[in-house]
């Protein structure tokens, strides 16, 4: 019987998502990202020098964590014209309950926000 990893939108992975999301959290840096990120989006840069860790093992771990829907990232452009990526949370809370046949993993995940919002904040952004 494979394990389910429950989501707000309804949808549902199977095989083996549980694991991996206990896997990603028994991580150090995914840990401190996901709580640097919790409050404010956070470019690779500050990430690496909160965490102090490297760049490469600050890249690496996004893309674990974006891989599996915990974090999100969103273009910025700064002051020069320059582009660059910041990083938020993209989850409330994580429920884990040990079963019989393994971990049962919940995801609460956050809002969406809808395009027209987005682009508000998006235009604000560039006054």
């Amino acid at each position: 019987m494979p394990l389910l990893l429950a989501r707000t939108d309804d949808e549902a992975v199977a095989d083996g998502a549980d694991d991996a999301v206990v896997d990603l959290l028994s991580d150090e840096y995914n840990k401190q990202i996901l709580r640097y990120t919790r409050a404010e989006p956070r470019s690779v840069s500050t990430l690496s020098e909160l965490c102090d860790a490297d760049p490469s093992t600050i890249y690496r771990r996004i893309d674990d964590l974006e891989g599996h829907g915990l974090l999100e990232g969103q273009n910025r452009l700064d002051p020069g014209g320059h582009h660059y990526t910041v990083y938020s949370a993209s989850i409330r809370e994580i429920h884990i309950r040990l079963e019989e046949d393994g971990f049962a993993v919940e995801v609460d995940r956050i809002a969406e926000e809808s395009p027209a919002d987005r682009f508000t904040r998006l235009y604000e952004g560039f006054k």
